[in-house]
């Protein structure tokens, strides 16, 4: 593995940070997503607040909980000032949650091939001055300069790749994520009206 890696020459270590980067993010999102699944169930506090009945509950939410959870929370804490407005803020701060770090992947989805095809013309480049002084005659030294070309190249495609798919699973979850807040939002809206 390290022979390959410094095989692939000097534009080998800006991709292994890359590559680090987005193995960190995307475990860190993972992690995020997961949390967010833990707590009581928006359902359910729903149906407490229909009731009348959370009071207490809130004591014991705010703060915790699921993005709906902590959106609804908001809500019903400032039914009397403006629930509306209070659920709309807590929205944009849990999208902004969400969406943490992914504008990294996404250069980094960008940057990882451009950084291989970098690696291609400075191998491509070594490749034809080992040409110029040695001549055509011994293939076997200009060998040497297109194998880190293609390295760079493969290591660079593979950390885009790689990186790709779970950057665009995480942004279907806050795709999806803010019709859910929407929903909610609008459900906790009309039972805070009927209870006017």
């Amino acid at each position: 593995m390290f022979e390959i890696i410094a095989k692939g020459g000097i534009v080998m270590i800006p991709l292994l940070l890359c590559s680090v980067i987005s193995i960190a993010i995307i475990v860190e999102r993972a992690v995020f997503w997961l949390k967010q699944r833990k707590g009581i169930m928006p359902a359910h506090l729903l149906q407490m607040t229909e009731d009348k009945n959370c009071g207490e509950l809130m004591k014991d939410v705010s703060g915790r909980g699921s993005y709906i959870v902590r959106i609804i929370s908001s809500g019903i804490m400032q039914k009397n000032a403006s629930a509306t407005l209070a659920m709309e803020t807590a929205a944009m701060q849990e999208i902004a949650m969400m969406k943490k770090y992914l504008s990294a992947l996404d250069t980094i989805i960008t940057l990882a091939p451009l950084l291989g095809l970098l690696g291609t013309i400075v191998g491509m480049i070594q490749s034809f001055d080992i040409m110029s002084v040695v001549g055509i005659g011994q293939p076997h030294s200009v060998t040497g300069g297109v194998a880190e070309a293609l390295i760079a190249t493969a290591f660079g495609l593979t950390v885009a790749i790689t990186t790709l798919v779970p950057y665009n699973y995480f942004l279907s979850k806050v795709e999806k994520a803010e019709e859910e807040m929407e929903q909610y939002a609008t459900r906790v809206e009309m039972i805070l009206k009927q209870q006017e």
